[in-house]
């Protein structure tokens, strides 16, 4: 069975950009001074590309069954990954007493790009089923 065409758009395209954000990313910390793969960079960009994948393929299973909560389901999903943000990074970034610069752009940046992909794949998903 082939997968649809908006799935495999989504997944090429979350997978192919979070990797150049990734190579940019260590190439800002390179010129900061900043050590690489620190402040859990590269769990917070697996985690990040997790979450998304999940909870976007989770919208789209149920995009038919569920058609008038998907509004609700896709709020959960960013429910969940505040949740993860607190119970796996949170503890490790707040040990010193504060949050740098770089441990919030590290969970940020990839935070952020999944949620405009989620959003826009959501949006996309949602105008095929009218």
């Amino acid at each position: 069975m082939a997968l649809p065409r908006l799935v495999t758009s989504y997944v090429l395209f979350l997978t192919g950009s979070l990797g150049i954000l990734l190579l940019i990313h260590l190439q800002a910390q390179s010129y900061l001074s900043i050590p690489k793969w620190s402040d859990m960079l590269l769990l917070s960009y697996i985690l990040n590309f997790i979450l998304a994948l999940a909870i976007f393929l989770t919208l789209f299973a149920l995009r038919k069954k569920l058609k008038n909560q998907i509004g609700f389901l896709y709020m959960g999903g960013s429910m969940l990954k505040f949740l993860i943000f607190f119970l796996v990074f949170y503890p490790g970034y707040r040990a010193d007493g504060i949050v740098s610069k770089s441990e919030f752009a590290a969970f940020f940046i990839p935070y952020l790009l999944c949620l405009i992909f989620e959003t826009v794949y959501t949006a996309k998903m949602l105008n095929t089923l009218k």
